[in-house]
């Protein structure tokens, strides 16, 4: 999705698993939510594939701010919703199709002043609502053990410990504000990297971005949301970046489908009564030759699609989706 820093006039970028995404969900009709608006992609695409209408829910204003000068050409096709997705069944209900594309988005990542790159100079920030404490806040006030299983749990960072050890010395003598300044300290706690393996500050970063917006919590409440807003026969589409959302969406459908498991594993799978989706497919969607070599990104995304039953929505246990948690304040 990396592209140069968007303006109100740019085209929106083309999505990771556009295609795939589309042929999975076809054919496109009625009205869709899109809960992860960002740069309209994926918004544009179901548009232009035959949706009626598409409600854009976003936690960010900038991402209503540049789609103004693409977006007027549709009317009243799309509705904006300035939100966050865990709480979509608010903003519409009887949904033909949803789509999430989880993860920070092109604009966010473009830009420095907001603080989600390890490769521009900008403050520490990545706050995704442009409001509440930034991730300067969590380097700068949280005890050492927080930031560690913060960078472990949210990140898979194993020197995850060497690194919050740092940080707590660093900030002792001056504060934390910028991005190369914590890119910089985290390079120093790592060997040094073989070339075409990714930046060592990679894993601290998301971790960090995903407790400032509290993403895990966000999707398990959305995929919530999502069973509650659909209608029978409506689709689910989520695409993933990385392997704990894709657990989660995953351990989701599977409970939802009646699919987690089986007292004898000889046994054939069988679809529960009540299962609340059907899965599309047993296996994720990944990115074809053609995607990679036009957008490197795409190579950690996964693609899951499953159709809504009629069968009641129910609750939903957090529990069993292998959602990481943090003990203590940040």
């Amino acid at each position: 999705m990396a592209a140069a820093a968007p303006t109100p006039s740019d085209a929106p970028h083309v999505p990771v698993l556009l295609r795939p995404l589309l042929k999975a969900v076809a054919p496109v009709a009625g009205i869709w939510l899109d809960g992860t608006f960002g740069a309209g992609g994926y918004t544009r695409g179901l548009l232009e594939a035959g949706a009626a209408r598409v409600i854009a829910v976003d936690r960010d204003p900038l991402a209503f701010e540049l789609a103004q000068g693409w977006a007027a050409s549709f009317g009243d096709r799309i509705q904006m919703v300035q939100g966050v997705f865990s709480k979509m069944d608010d903003y519409a209900q009887d949904l033909d199709g949803i789509v999430l594309d989880l993860g920070v988005s092109s604009m966010q990542l473009d830009l420095a002043e907001r603080g989600f790159s390890f490769m521009r100079d900008g403050p520490l920030d990545m706050r995704m609502s442009q409001s509440g404490p930034s991730a300067a806040d969590i380097v700068n006030t949280a005890e050492e053990g927080v930031i560690a299983d913060i960078l472990f749990h949210y990140g898979e960072e194993r020197a995850s410990r060497r690194i919050a050890r740092a940080i707590v010395k660093a900030r002792s003598e001056a504060p934390i504000e910028t991005t190369l300044q914590l890119a910089g300290l985290i390079e120093k706690c790592l060997p040094r990297g073989k070339p075409g393996q990714s930046h060592p500050a990679t894993r601290s970063f998301q971790a960090l971005r995903i407790a400032v917006n509290d993403e895990y919590r966000e999707l398990a409440e959305g995929l919530a949301a999502a069973e509650r807003a659909l209608k029978p026969g409506g689709k689910l589409a989520v695409v993933t970046f990385h392997s704990i959302e894709d657990r989660m969406v995953k351990r989701f459908l599977q409970t939802r489908s009646g699919t987690a498991g089986r007292a004898n594993r000889y046994a054939p799978l069988e679809e529960e009564a009540d299962a609340q989706f059907r899965q599309t497919t047993r296996k994720a969607i990944g990115p074809d030759d053609q995607e990679l070599e036009e957008n490197p990104r795409a190579r950690s995304a996964k693609l899951r699609v499953a159709i809504r039953t009629d069968a009641p929505a129910g609750p939903t246990d957090m529990s069993g989706l292998g959602m990481p948690t943090i003990k203590g304040e940040f």
